[in-house]
């Protein structure tokens, strides 16, 4: 299976797919081909008459299995055409405005402490979504999905997203962007050390070693090719929260969500939030801390984090899911680093040298090759997993 970055990856997991993000950054996606998905369908419509359920035969590598059609690809092949120009407008939305949320963050946690900030965040978003949903008639999580989600929501929310918020006190926007995109090279690690499901070739050691020299061109203070490296301690969360995003996505895989991913979204958002709120609260952040005080500058990004990040990004994002294949709706965890930096440069005055330039262009190269390697199973392969897979929020 192919791998998507990171940022990505983060709507993946949210939406309760069984994959690595994308992402609220959201979020390091399982990708599969979509001639895959094709022959699938075409088994689909070839095989005998199926028994309730909506099973279906799914194409493996030895046999065929009988597994659930998932909803998505039901979705897309019932969907017709959408105008071009609403294409283009839901690509342009989680290209751009993930990209840009990255700097959002780094101006509300110049005055709102990180963890707050982002427990602000994901309850109001996650209190909205479930909310609608309800009013929608979409069933609640059942206790067991409750406990998934809440599972998924300390790796994700708590770990990831809240040293996302704190590392940017520490680190420009753009870095945090590019540093999260490395969640493919450890989903990769995951698969080939871990589970197996992946075989080390010649081209996938070169695209991580190249994905791990980017990370340590920016980190390294041994290397003198410009600005000064980044912080050290902001670096190490930033590296622990993609491993962390990389645990989440391998705990999807065995995990009961809610069979809606929307919902499934809003239940780990919600519970992160308050996770987030609860950790700050151990760790004195709202010791000190005046919402009077907070200038308008903080609450415009903090707004524009939860209905342009979240809720308008999410919904672009599943309906692009609805009407596009994934490899496509993937390719915006190639273009929300470059978003983020060029954001990071203009508006928020930070520094593109050369080690900014050279670490971001070894990340981008090494996961644009590991998203395009064609997967090379083990002699034993694993169970089968449904083609379709979802991505995070940024």
């Amino acid at each position: 299976m192919q791998w998507e970055s990171g940022l990505a990856a983060r709507e993946n997991l949210l939406s309760g797919g069984s994959e690595v993000w994308p992402c609220g950054m959201g979020v390091s996606p399982v990708q599969t081909e979509h001639s895959s998905a094709d022959a699938a369908v075409m088994s689909v419509r070839n095989a005998p008459p199926r028994a309730p359920g909506n099973s279906a035969y799914f194409v493996t590598a030895k046999t065929l299995r009988p597994r659930a059609l998932p909803r998505d690809l039901s979705d897309m092949e019932a969907n017709p055409r959408p105008p071009a120009w609403q294409t283009l407008l839901a690509f342009a939305i989680i290209y751009f405005v993930w990209g840009s949320t990255f700097l959002a963050i780094r101006v509300g946690v110049r005055e709102v402490p990180p963890l707050v900030l982002a427990s602000m965040r994901f309850v109001v978003a996650g209190a909205a979504l479930f909310l609608w949903l309800k009013l929608k008639g979409t069933p609640s999580p059942l206790p067991r999905e409750w406990l998934a989600a809440t599972v998924l929501a300390i790796c994700i929310f708590v770990v990831d997203y809240g040293l996302l918020f704190w590392a940017e006190r520490r680190v420009p926007s753009g870095i945090a962007a590019v540093m999260l995109a490395t969640i493919p090279v450890f989903m990769t690690l995951s698969e080939i050390v871990f589970l197996r499901t992946q075989r080390l070739t010649f081209r996938l050691a070169l695209a991580l070693l190249v994905g791990i020299a980017g990370v340590a061109v920016l980190v390294s203070r041994s290397v003198n090719i410009g600005e000064a490296p980044i912080d050290r301690a902001g670096a190490g969360a930033l590296v622990i929260a993609a491993i962390s995003w990389s645990i989440a996505a391998a705990l999807t895989r065995k995990l009961p969500l809610p069979e809606s991913k929307a919902m499934s979204s809003g239940a780990q958002m919600l519970a992160g939030g308050i996770m987030l709120a609860v950790v700050g609260a151990l760790f004195g952040e709202f010791r000190g801390f005046h919402i009077s005080a907070v200038s308008r500058g903080a609450w415009f990004a903090l707004a524009y984090l939860i209905v342009a990040g979240s809720i308008v990004g999410f919904t672009a994002y599943v309906w692009l899911i609805h009407h596009e294949s994934p490899t496509k709706v993937g390719t915006y965890a190639y273009v929300n680093p470059v978003v983020a930096v060029i954001l990071g440069h203009f508006l928020g005055g930070e520094i593109i040298g050369p080690r900014t330039l050279l670490g971001t262009m070894l990340v981008l190269v090494s996961v644009i090759v590991i998203t395009t390697t064609r997967s090379k199973k083990p002699i034993a392969p694993p169970e089968p997993i449904s083609l379709q897979e979802e991505l995070a929020e940024p």
